[in-house]
């Protein structure tokens, strides 16, 4: 079956599913969770920044945000024992976009899912996980805590009529099909070995090489090697979509080999170092929860106590003669707090930290003005029972329908030890990016839309291989991200890539200007859990 044909016949199923969908949807409680857009608006909207604080408090060290990088730069402080600081988090929990809910009683990611096993370069996260009990060292090897590894099945596409194992397309796909994934594969391996491609990006040099990756679309990149083959350029599209929130038009060819060779490579069917559909828990492994990464991050703000301070929306930080000074609106007693302090970690997006930051300096003024962000939407959706299924490979984890313009859904239960059927939550995941699948403007959408437009959206796409969905789901709850992550566009490792301010500081990755720590994924180009956790970690130890 040709791409077009089965695109064909999902958007039919769609339309007979949707019309399904219209007669049980108004049965299926939900609305929009999680994220308080007009909290976030605040500032924007006109917060009272110009009255008198209501009160004046003082502290060591103040960190703005507390998303990962925050709650990296808080445990770092704490390492190096500094206990007087105060953490300002906008919403009610911490975490970011690695925060966790409950849907039903179910626990649920409420953004980013799972955990890759880090490499030797994200050391700071190695040991974030030694201290959390999930990896120890046995006989002299390291070993990870396999209940928390994804069990098998690990993933699944479904594609041309029914499942698959992984989520490279392979079946029934032809001999021209299968030759472009093998030399795809050799390409990957030979950009390996002559480039150094790591996570965190912090520790690898910006050469000559990596910029003129960085310099041109992925798809140009692909064009230039005569890599046309629809499957497997739907199989990168999804990739980018899924760690950058862009499709291989928008994100730049550093970044999308930057995907597989920062990692395990990638391995073509047939490939004696390993299947690409062949999970190897040593190169593949992901750690995951319930709840995603919000396990991990419930973790890390359980030791902070009333240092952590939730529904604070910071307008003003200044960089003063005696010291530093944030403003933060609070949204509970409506008042304006000031906060007195020898340093400021700005674990915030760039884009709001050139707002906040009184004159702002060149190195944030310049990374501001070349980051661009995609906007997410994840749906959780409780089930009161078992999904019917189609044939091919088993229920996994991670489930992908083709050509579709989520990136399919997540189960909640599947890292359960519990093997009986019943009801679970899965978590559906849209990102609004520019892709081929999205041009319009995404932000607004999520801005504008009611919450029953994206229920009947997800309801159409995961009816094609599940159309007994409907009548099983009992509510859906929405979280909506406006700017989810920076999309590593190219051009953006040339502008912020490297961005130091300090010679002595380049071997750290710190990003300084006088009394402030600039931490957030943002300074790396992309928005992933060891990028934003090693930039928290850098510039919270850097005050010791």
């Amino acid at each position: 079956m040709q791409r077009r044909d089965f695109l064909g016949l999902a958007g039919a199923a769609s339309t007979l599913a949707l019309a399904g969908c219209e007669a049980s949807s108004p049965s299926i409680e939900g609305g929009f969770t999680g994220i308080d857009m007009a909290r976030g608006h605040a500032m924007r909207d006109g917060a009272p920044t110009s009255q008198a604080p209501a009160i004046v408090k003082r502290t060591r060290v103040v960190i703005a945000g507390g998303g990962v990088a925050g709650l990296a730069a808080a445990r770092a402080l704490r390492l190096s024992g500094i206990e007087d600081f105060a953490l300002l988090e906008l919403e009610d929990t911490a975490g970011g976009n690695s925060r966790g809910g409950i849907v039903n009683g179910i626990a649920c990611p409420l953004g980013a899912h799972y955990l890759p096993v880090p490499g030797d370069d994200a050391r700071e996260v190695q040991d974030l996980l030694e201290e959390l009990g999930l990896r120890r060292r046995v006989a002299g090897r390291w070993e990870y805590d396999e209940r928390n590894l994804c069990h098998s099945p690990q993933e699944r596409l479904f594609f041309d009529g029914e499942w698959q194992d992984g989520l490279l397309p392979v079946h029934g796909v032809g001999a021209d099909t299968q030759a472009q994934y093998r030399r795809f594969a050799q390409r990957i391996d030979a950009l390996q070995h002559a480039a150094h491609f790591a996570i965190p990006t912090l520790r690898v040099a910006v050469t000559p090489e990596l910029l003129a990756l960085d310099a041109v679309p992925f798809s140009r990149w692909l064009d230039s090697e005569s890599f046309s083959d629809a499957q497997l350029r739907w199989y990168l599209d999804y990739c980018c979509r899924d760690d950058y929130g862009a499709g291989i038009e928008q994100v730049s060819a550093w970044a999308g080999i930057h995907y597989f060779a920062s990692r395990h490579g990638f391995h073509a069917p047939g490939d004696p170092s390993g299947s690409a559909n062949d999970v190897n828990p040593e190169r593949d492994g992901v750690l995951t929860w319930p709840e995603g990464n919000g396990w991990l991050t419930k973790r890390l703000a359980a030791p902070l106590g009333d240092r952590l301070h939730t529904g604070q929306v910071v307008t003003r930080i200044a960089d003063l003669r005696g010291g530093v000074e944030i403003d933060a609106w609070d949204a509970e007693t409506k008042s304006l707090v000031r906060w007195q302090a020898e340093h400021c970690v700005v674990a915030l997006p760039v884009f709001i930290a050139a707002r906040v930051v009184e004159n702002a300096p060149e190195v944030l003024k310049n990374a501001a003005a070349h980051v661009r962000y995609a906007p997410w939407l994840v749906a959780n959706v409780h089930l009161n029972g078992p999904l019917a299924d189609r044939p091919g490979a088993a229920p996994s984890w991670d489930n992908v329908i083709y050509g579709t313009r989520g990136l399919g859904y997540v189960d909640a239960r599947h890292q359960t030890l519990d093997p009986t059927p019943r009801g679970t939550v899965i978590s559906w995941y849209r990102p609004l990016g520019p892709s081929r699948y999205d041009t319009a403007d995404g932000r607004r959408l999520l801005h504008e839309r009611p919450w029953t437009q994206w229920r009947d959206d997800l309801l159409a796409e995961l009816s094609v291989p599940h159309p007994d969905l409907p009548s099983l789901a009992t509510r859906i709850e929405i979280t909506r991200y406006g700017h989810a992550m920076s999309i590593p566009r190219p051009g953006l490792l040339a502008q912020i890539g490297s961005q130091r301010t300090a010679p002595d500081d380049v071997h750290r990755g710190r990003v300084v200007a006088g009394r402030l720590s600039f931490a957030h994924a943002d300074w790396s180009g992309y928005s992933i859990f060891e990028e934003a956790f090693t930039r928290g970690h850098v510039a919270g130890a850097g005050l010791a």
